[in-house]
């Protein structure tokens, strides 16, 4: 989970609305998506998706299912990946040999 920690390498653990964005945004990559299409889906605009994306807006539960819905994505299945993907990560600094 690197991209959480490149949110904010000056933390341990990125905030919950960094972690939801990123999972937003890696599923909405995975199924190769456009901000426009998924946004207009789940009836919010492209901004504010971009914005939940990037870790800049705390998404309500009603957003989060909406988009979630627009992905296939159950509230549920959306909230259980994030706390699957911050929990995963390792706590400390990675050293990576080639």
């Amino acid at each position: 989970m690197g991209d959480l920690l490149a949110l904010r390498p000056d933390r341990a653990e990125p905030l919950w609305r960094e972690a939801v964005g990123a999972e937003v945004r890696r599923e909405r990559l995975d199924q190769q998506r456009t901000l426009a299409d998924v946004a207009g889906e789940a009836g919010v605009s492209v901004q504010y998706l971009s914005e939940v994306e990037r870790g800049l807006k705390e998404p309500s539960s009603e957003i989060l299912r909406a988009v979630g819905g627009a992905l296939g994505l159950g509230l549920v299945d959306l909230t259980s990946r994030v706390a699957r993907s911050v929990t995963s990560r390792p706590a400390g600094p990675v050293a990576l040999a080639a």
